[in-house]
């Protein structure tokens, strides 16, 4: 079938040369039989006569006849070939950019004719959530960056609307500056079947226990909390933010972590015993074979297992001298300083998120971070790194690759949740995985003082971009700039006046950008910008959320659909470890007799 395709193709990107060929070798064999006393007389007779070269439409297989053919088919070919070489390059209306607002046939082919299977962009653009579309040039990531300056309409006009889709099979991470999503959609998504899951850094008391702990499957894991740890904490010992001291730190939290997770019972491994390991290191200046409680342990495992992955780090610290390591240990207090608050300490005992089943079964988690203070977004930073990796890895060890269910992450205030170990690394690789993240901030800029460099790496690994509105200097120019120039006319006229008056009409065409910076600032609140890679820029109107057909379950159609984030809690199974509980033996089958 290919073989007959390409000699389909190959015959006729030469038959102009073939008629050619055949033209002229008649041509020449008229010309043999023509009488005339020179050249010139016989080129008469020929043109008097051409007709009855075709008098017989056989070919003369004369050598004469046919070597004049082939030089009038290469003849051709030479004209063609220079003529095209040389050719002016033309593009009508487009001299200045060819840039366009995209239309309805444009974003067709992107949209799954179901409406719950599709990321809501806009209020006519939307994206199918399917990986595997039909033709293959049109499969998209979903990941999003939506960008919108504060008011702008980051969680009325992008954040609901996408929760209130709830495909069959996609589970949802919802950061919520300040805890109003969840009270606004929860009940919604509960009665529908998701299972809530909370993570409240505001008030502890109205959050479900997180242990990161308890997602320590290896070595590695470990490596990965202690650089988390290090990355979005501040050691304000003396000389804390030199590169020695944070390798410093780094061996002695490994050394530590490495002992509590391989050695502790499971109910002692969490944070409050990594401060009291803390606390019972004590380094003396003036002495330095002073051996406090916890070189004692140490030496202990040493003596029964020699290569234990923490005695190893252990002894890489231990080579520090009294004062060096005073200086560590000051260090570590006060980057572990907020677990000196008895609540952290209880919201991170013991764990209740399941953040390994996420992929498993529908759930929202929903993360409430404050939008004022960062006191606690370390937590949350800890979390979305555990996520990351142990939704990966649950993918490839156990799910072949893909999980069971699509895992969407809508980071609003991204900038506030802190930084994330290679989140450049992780976004471009978890697409595969079904996994997926909306990045929403206020501009881009927020992202390049967090990730430096690798920012453009993150908003390359993003198919999707949103504009909801803004007035940064820098997002204007650069979204100014994507969306490119289009070519316009322009129309002059100029009129002179004086003793020889006259007037002038001249028409040109010129480049302007498709939407200038001082545009963008003045652009409509109800107005968005989509651009979605591969496909001219749409400019479109918001999302209207009152026109989804689950509006009337949300609180902002009645108040009385208000989850109630305390009285959820209270449904849910919770043992704490310092409450006790009495356990009784019922025989049923006696009973059932009786």
């Amino acid at each position: 079938m290919a073989q007959a395709a390409d000699m389909k193709k190959l015959i006729l990107l030469n038959f102009p040369y073939i008629i050619a060929f055949y033209m002229v070798e008649k041509a020449a064999w008229l010309y043999r039989h023509c009488n005339g006393d020179s050249v010139v007389d016989r080129l008469m007779v020929l043109f008097m006569n051409f007709g009855l070269a075709y008098k017989s439409f056989l070919p003369s297989f004369h050598p004469f006849d046919l070597l004049i053919g082939l030089v009038g088919a290469a003849a051709l070919k030479a004209v063609i070939y220079f003529k095209g070489k040389n050719a002016k390059k033309y593009r009508q209306g487009e001299e200045y950019g060819s840039a366009r607002w995209g239309n309805q046939k444009d974003i067709e082919p992107f949209i799954d004719p179901v409406f719950e299977n599709n990321v809501i962009l806009t209020q006519t653009e939307r994206l199918m959530m399917s990986g595997r579309p039909k033709h293959p040039k049109y499969a998209r990531n979903k990941n999003v960056i939506v960008i919108g300056g504060s008011g702008s309409g980051k969680t009325r006009f992008y954040v609901k609307p996408n929760l209130m889709q709830m495909p069959q099979k996609v589970s949802y991470v919802v950061t919520d500056p300040k805890g109003t999503i969840i009270i606004e959609c929860g009940k919604m998504l509960s009665d529908a079947g998701y299972k809530i899951k909370v993570l409240n850094t505001i008030n502890f008391k109205k959050s479900m226990r997180y242990n990161p702990f308890h997602y320590i499957r290896s070595e590695k894991d470990i490596l990965k909390l202690v650089n988390t740890i290090i990355a979005n904490t501040k050691g304000d010992g003396e000389k804390s933010g030199e590169d020695f001291w944070i390798k410093a730190e780094r061996l002695l939290y490994c050394a530590l972590i490495g002992y509590i997770w391989y050695e502790a019972p499971e109910e002692e491994q969490n944070f409050s015993t990594l401060l009291e390991f803390i606390n019972a290191s004590e380094a003396r200046e003036d002495d330095e074979t002073f051996k406090n409680a916890v070189d004692e342990l140490f030496e202990e495992l040493e003596q029964k297992k020699p290569e234990h992955f923490a005695v190893r780090q252990y002894k890489k610290y231990k080579l520090a001298a009294g004062k060096t390591a005073k200086s560590i240990l000051i260090s570590c207090g006060a980057r572990l300083a907020p677990f000196d608050i008895a609540e952290l300490r209880d919201l991170m005992a013991y764990d209740e998120m399941e953040l390994d089943l996420l992929g498993d079964r529908r759930t929202a988690l929903f993360v409430i971070i404050s939008d004022t203070d960062d006191t606690f977004n370390f937590v949350v930073s800890i979390m979305y790194t555990q996520l990351f990796n142990l939704l990966c890895d649950r993918a490839d060890d156990q799910c072949g690759g893909q999980l069971k269910y699509h895992v969407r992450l809508l980071l609003d205030e991204f900038a506030n949740i802190g930084l994330i170990p290679k989140f450049d690394k992780l976004i471009a690789t978890i697409r595969s995985r079904e996994i997926s993240a909306s990045i929403i901030l206020q501009s881009q800029s927020q992202l390049k003082t967090i990730y430096k460099d690798a920012a453009e790496t993150i908003i390359g690994n993003c198919d999707t971009m949103l504009f909801l509105g803004g007035k940064e200097s820098s997002t204007l120019k650069e979204i100014s700039e994507t969306l490119g120039k289009e070519t316009i006319d322009l129309y002059n006229t100029s009129d002179t006046r004086g003793q020889s008056p006259s007037f002038g009409t001249t028409y040109q065409k010129t480049g302007k950008e498709l939407m200038s910076r001082d545009e963008l600032s003045v652009m409509d609140g109800s107005k968005c910008i989509l651009q979605l890679r591969g496909v001219r820029p749409f400019l479109s109107d918001k999302f209207d959320i009152t026109k989804h057909k689950r509006y009337k379950e949300l609180s902002d159609f009645d108040k009385k659909n208000a989850f109630d984030v305390e009285r959820y809690l209270k449904h849910e199974l919770r043992l704490r470890m310092d409450e006790e509980f009495d356990c009784y033996e019922v025989n049923l089958s006696e009973e059932s007799t009786a």
